[in-house]
């Protein structure tokens, strides 16, 4: 299978937030952030498989600054680990206060998409080709992350099949 780099595959889009993104104080819901994660981390997603991808699971998402009303939000989306069917999608959000020019980082995420063929079963994605010092520790990151997925999924069969001894 081809290999691609993550700047192939990379997307950034960015949105001008408007009062119907907002809550009464003029700050922009958690929910209208999420969505637009989701979609840059989809178009990553469908730009390194050239494939329908759907989202599988969201890791981790961290709000750590809030965004107001006419900020400029941007999302950088980019591949940080392929597995066969499945990739991990890393997402930044920034917010720039375009009257004063100062950006923020206003936000982190990171998302698992799978690839669908066309019967939307799950399809083998392109490999990365890691170039730079940066996107091999974001892979490193990942595969870490994606450990303790798998060992989280793991732990919930075992308690599922032994209820008991999981509630104690």
């Amino acid at each position: 299978m081809n290999l691609k780099t993550v700047e192939e595959s990379s997307v950034t889009l960015s949105l001008l937030m408007q009062p119907q993104d907002a809550n009464p104080a003029g700050l922009i819901h958690g929910g209208v952030i999420m969505k637009q994660i989701d979609n840059a981390a989809g178009a990553a997603a469908v730009r390194h498989t050239k494939r329908i991808c759907v989202t599988a699971s969201i890791d981790r998402l961290d709000f750590h600054n809030p965004v107001q009303i006419g900020n400029l939000v941007t999302f950088q989306a980019s591949i940080n680990n392929v597995g066969e069917t499945s990739m991990e999608i890393g997402v930044r959000v920034e917010t720039e206060d375009l009257l004063t020019g100062k950006i923020t980082h206003t936000g982190s995420a990171y998302l698992t998409f799978v690839a669908l063929g066309n019967d939307f079963k799950p399809v083998p994605v392109p490999r990365l080709d890691l170039k730079t010092d940066n996107q091999k520790r974001r892979n490193r990151e990942a595969i870490r992350r994606q450990k303790t997925r798998l060992a989280e999924k793991k732990s919930e069969k075992i308690c599922q099949t032994n209820a008991e001894r999981c509630l104690s």
